[in-house]
């Protein structure tokens, strides 16, 4: 404990960031330490499973120590570990498991698995001091895509989820047919900028009416077939365009989807989390369209958009405060449902 709250030693190991962050009281990040691991797997296009395990052991290490020291607190004033318990590669996340469990038995700290979603959505919390369940969460990441009903702390109910695809998923095979560089969402967004939205139709899937699922793989595969037709009659390809096209047919969907289901939970806050929140042109959209519908919209940073350990350790201490924490039996759910 630091000035009479209570510190959370949060550590995130679920794909290809190493992360460890120290928080107070759940929502105030003393610190928050990423080693990526992007250059490492943009060579092959995509996250490699067992390079990404050997780097996360390489550094984990170092970057707790970081954590702890950008803090500026000792191990004995740090009064609960957090730590993914999944979804993700389940490699990985043995790497910070067994990391956090050690250093709860040779701590004497008490240790608590989290939700990688409930992590994601638990960074607004520490961006917005302000807000409160219940609300709605759309969240949109490399590998999830869902809309979400906050209940509380501790409670969701999901509303929709992808079919088949992720965004992040679509993004990174587009981009690659593409010729654009790993991670697709950054590299399709940046280009988008420089294209025209409107010049190539892309399908738009809403899937049944009044469904809060969503089905990427159709406006994936349309992307494909165009570059192919187009390559096939000999005419040629503006990147920029096929990919502003493409992006506004996935964010179309995502906003429409988003707000309403915000405006059916009713509770008039919808919160974006995940990796795919930092696009611009997703927060541009979705902004404008909660202003339409009289819904605040809360963003978090950049920085606590992508896998972090300050999610981590603030959704862990929700689950402290509500008397749950794990045993030393803790293990790692690849597919851990929400």
């Amino acid at each position: 404990m630091k000035d009479n709250k209570l510190l959370t030693l949060g550590i995130e190991t679920s794909c290809d960031e190493t992360a460890a962050a120290v928080t107070a009281n759940g929502r105030e990040a003393l610190s928050n330490v990423i080693f990526s691991q992007i250059e490492t797997h943009k060579a092959f296009g995509g996250v490699v499973p067992e390079i990404a395990s050997r780097r996360h052991l390489e550094n984990i290490n170092e970057v707790i120590e970081g954590a702890l020291l950008e803090a500026c607190v000792e191990p004995a004033q740090i009064d609960m570990i957090g730590v993914t318990k999944g979804p993700g590669l389940v490699g990985a996340l043995l790497i910070g498991i067994a990391c956090a469990k050690t250093l709860a038995f040779v701590w004497e700290k008490p240790l608590i698995g989290v939700h990688h979603i409930q992590g994601h959505i638990s960074a607004n919390y520490i961006a917005h001091r302000e807000l409160e369940p219940p609300f709605t969460a759309l969240v949109v990441s490399g590998g999830h895509t869902s809309i979400v009903e906050v209940m509380d702390y501790n409670r969701c109910r999901v509303m929709g989820k992808t079919r088949d695809d992720a965004v992040g998923e679509a993004y990174d095979k587009v981009a690659r047919v593409l010729g654009l560089s790993y991670p697709g969402g950054p590299a399709i967004d940046d280009i988008a900028k420089r294209g025209n939205p409107h010049s190539v139709e892309f399908k738009r899937v809403f899937l049944e009416k009044g469904s809060y699922d969503f089905s990427f793989s159709g406006t994936k595969t349309g992307v494909l077939n165009y570059l192919n037709s187009e390559k096939q009659a000999g005419r040629e390809i503006c990147p920029a365009d096929v990919a502003a096209s493409f992006q506004l047919s996935i964010i179309e969907v995502l906003v429409s989807k988003a707000a309403d289901a915000a405006q059916t939970a009713k509770h008039g806050k919808l919160a974006l989390a995940g990796g795919v929140a930092a696009n611009s042109l997703l927060r541009q959209m979705l902004s404008a369209e909660c202003e339409k519908r009289q819904i605040t919209l809360y963003c978090p940073p950049s920085v606590l958009c992508t896998d972090n350990a300050a999610m981590i350790g603030c959704a862990a201490y929700y689950k402290y405060m509500a008397g749950e924490h794990d045993g030393l039996d803790l293990d790692a759910h690849a597919n851990l449902e929400l």
